[in-house]
C-alpha cells in the first residue's frame, strides 16, 4: 500500500514562495507519474502539475506554468512543488498524487496524499 505525506504548506504573503514536498512509502514511486492538485472550498479539486516517469515530461495549468515548477527525486521517493510569485487565488489545500497512468483529471489517480493547506494573505 502506498502512503503519500504532504508537506510544506503555510502562511505566506502575495508575492511570495513556498515549496511543498510529498514522500511516498510503501512503493517506489519511480514508475509512477506524480501530479500535485489543489482544491478550494466549495471547488472541484484541479490539476496543477504532474510529472512523468524520468521527469521525462512535466504538465502544468497554463496560469502556473510560469510560476510553479514540479520535480522528482526518485532517490528519496519524492516530488516537489516549488511555488513563487504566489497569489491570494493560490490559495487552497495542495495535495500530491500518484497513478501508473497519466492525465489531468484527479479521477485519473489511485494514490493520495492527506493535502497541505496554503494560504495566501494580500
Amino acid at each position: 500500500q502506498v502512503q503519500l505525506v504532504e508537506s510544506g504548506g503555510g502562511l505566506v504573503q502575495a508575492g511570495g514562495s513556498l515549496r511543498l514536498s510529498c514522500t511516498a512509502s510503501g512503493r517506489s514511486l519511480a514508475n509512477y507519474t506524480l501530479a500535485w492538485f489543489r482544491q478550494s472550498q466549495g471547488k472541484e479539486r484541479e490539476f496543477v502539475a504532474s510529472v512523468s516517469s524520468g521527469s521525462v515530461f512535466t504538465y502544468y495549468v497554463d496560469s502556473m506554468n510560469d510560476r510553479f515548477t514540479i520535480s522528482r527525486d526518485d532517490a528519496k521517493n519524492a516530488v516537489h512543488l516549488q511555488m513563487s510569485s504566489l497569489h491570494v487565488e493560490d490559495t487552497a489545500a495542495y495535495y500530491c498524487a500518484a497513478t501508473l497512468k497519466s492525465g489531468y483529471h484527479f479521477r485519473d489517480y489511485e494514490y493520495w496524499g492527506q493535502g497541505t493547506q496554503v494560504t495566501v494573505s494580500s
